[in-house]
């Protein structure tokens, strides 16, 4: 093998191996010990997983079955670069955060043990090291979820995630199973020769409506969405870790199975629909949301369900575009969240709560129109027409402006010309995003995409109403803030699937009452 491919080889299977050698020795190790360890063996695993991308982007491959089970490629470059720096950040912040808390060697080796099996499932090419280490991640993550176990909704949330963990656990070894006896292997490009060979057989559209199914509930998609929005209960940089590196994942996994995906329009319809549905049930929570934090839960669970779509749809570099800004963007306003919280109180004191109905017509006309002109003049190749109609809508609320203003707030003209320019700007940011080297190719699915169009103009429509007449759906904004009662059900059912003790026993001297 060329001496440039041993060293990307090296790149890809050194993180890995680093971050498990960051796992504190002892249980006697000091915290300042075990973080300084941290902080030098993650920062050894990003310059690899740095020089691994450059090496990448010049052109040197790895040939298949060098590393058996593992592959080396752009796209999972690209994320494993992401991950190892979120990763480094989040821990430097956590040693501050927890300064003087009790425990701190363990939170470092759970941290520590979940870069690791993430950087594994990022090198994934057989499915039997996808299962094992997706499971390790959901094992490993429940120590830093639990880290205050004194919080019973933490623990509340970490089991139900352990439920649904295990049932996507189940549909990833149906669908490892079904499409190992269609194949004869269980390696993965094994599977893209045998697809494009011919159409795949009802075994394989099986595995594939599986890992669809297995996505949804890794993902936090609706209706198992609920642990993610109780899990806030732990450390804040655990929420900044869950919400921008391993929330994602499930995303990272279609995009690898993109072929596969391709060949079996039942489970391009299943993310789709499930997408769809999450991304405007979740929107629609959000905005009625106070709390910060818990509003950004909400948030990760919407812009999941959008991702998901994304891969449904075809459009795999978009998806992966959407995870990269959607992990810098969350790790940042988690780690920042007093900032955000202040600046969120400075909006509420100049914001009104309804903007004019004039904007409202307006916005989606302008916003559709500087999308699609601007794809269209674009010299590279852009998205389809109708992605351009959903991209607007998602950013016709930019244009909005206030019924009633304050004095000396710019007039409507100002604010119209302003959401314009902001929208052009994101529309440049997303073209020059999808024309990235991430090493994946999009393949449109039209009839799905005409559905999720019409599917954002009906949210469009009813974010609309809930702003401008809010007395009109106040029955309808009161579900919405109970989350549509979905996570009552799905607790009851976990716990009657899987009892639990969730809360700790009250003390002998206390009057509230016990654990349920």
């Amino acid at each position: 093998m060329p001496p440039m491919s041993l060293l990307l080889a090296a790149c890809g299977l050194l993180p890995p191996l680093l971050m498990l050698a960051a796992l504190p020795r002892r249980s006697a190790v000091t915290p300042t010990a075990a973080w300084g360890r941290f902080r030098v063996l993650a920062s050894a695993a990003l310059a690899c997983t740095a020089l691994g991308l450059v090496l990448q982007l010049a052109g040197v491959r790895v040939p298949e079955a060098t590393v058996p089970g593992l592959g080396f490629t752009l796209n999972g470059q690209w994320v494993a670069v992401l991950v190892q720096l979120l990763g480094m950040t989040i821990g430097v912040f956590s040693s501050r955060y927890l300064q003087g808390e009790p425990g701190q060697p363990r939170y470092v080796g759970a941290l520590a043990g979940v870069l690791a099996a993430v950087q594994v499932l990022l090198l994934a090419d057989h499915w039997l090291v996808l299962i094992a280490a997706w499971a390790a991640i959901g094992l490993v993550l429940r120590r830093l979820l639990c880290f205050y176990r004194d919080r019973p909704f933490a623990l509340l949330a970490a089991h139900k995630k352990r439920v649904a963990d295990r049932g996507a656990d189940l549909l990833l070894i149906a669908a490892a199973a079904l499409a190992w006896n269609a194949v004869g292997s269980g390696a993965w490009p094994a599977l893209w020769r045998h697809l494009e060979a011919g159409a795949p057989s009802f075994a394989l559209q099986a595995s594939a409506v599986c890992l669809a199914l297995a996505v949804v509930l890794r993902t936090a998609l609706l209706p198992v969405h609920g642990w993610l929005i109780q899990v806030m209960e732990a450390p804040t940089p655990v929420s900044a870790l869950l919400h921008a590196g391993v929330v994602n994942l499930g995303g990272f996994v279609l995009i690898r199975f993109a072929p596969l995906l391709e060949a079996v329009p039942a489970a391009r319809w299943l993310l789709v629909v499930a997408g769809v549905v999450t991304a405007c049930l979740a929107g629609l929570v959000m905005l009625t949301r106070i709390s910060i934090k818990v509003r950004l839960a909400w948030s990760t669970v919407a812009q999941m369900g959008f991702m998901v779509m994304e891969c449904g749809l075809g459009l795999y570099g978009l998806a992966l575009l959407h995870l990269i800004g959607h992990s810098v963007y969350k790790a940042h306003t988690f780690l920042a969240a007093s900032g955000i919280v202040e600046e969120t109180r400075l909006r509420a004191m100049r914001s009104v709560a309804a903007p004019a109905v004039a904007s409202v017509l307006i916005a989606p006309v302008l916003a559709v129109a500087v999308t699609a002109a601007l794809a269209a003049l674009w010299p590279w190749a852009a998205w389809p027409l109708w992605w351009s109609g959903v991209l607007g809508l998602a950013w016709a609320p930019l244009l909005w402006w206030p019924a009633e203003r304050w004095p000396e707030a710019p007039g409507a003209g100002r604010l119209l010309l302003g959401g314009v320019a902001t929208v052009a700007v994101l529309v440049l940011a997303a073209l020059v995003g999808h024309g990235m080297p991430f090493g994946v190719h999009d393949v449109p699915y039209t009839p799905a995409g005409v559905t999720a169009l019409a599917a954002l103009a009906a949210l469009y429509a009813g974010l609309a109403l809930m702003r401008t007449r809010p007395a009109a759906l106040a029955a309808w904004r009161r579900r919405s803030y109970a989350g549509f009662y979905v996570d009552e059900f799905v607790t009851r059912a976990a716990l009657r699937l899987w009892p639990t003790r969730w809360a700790a026993a009250a003390p002998a001297n206390s009057h509230e009452p016990g654990n349920t």
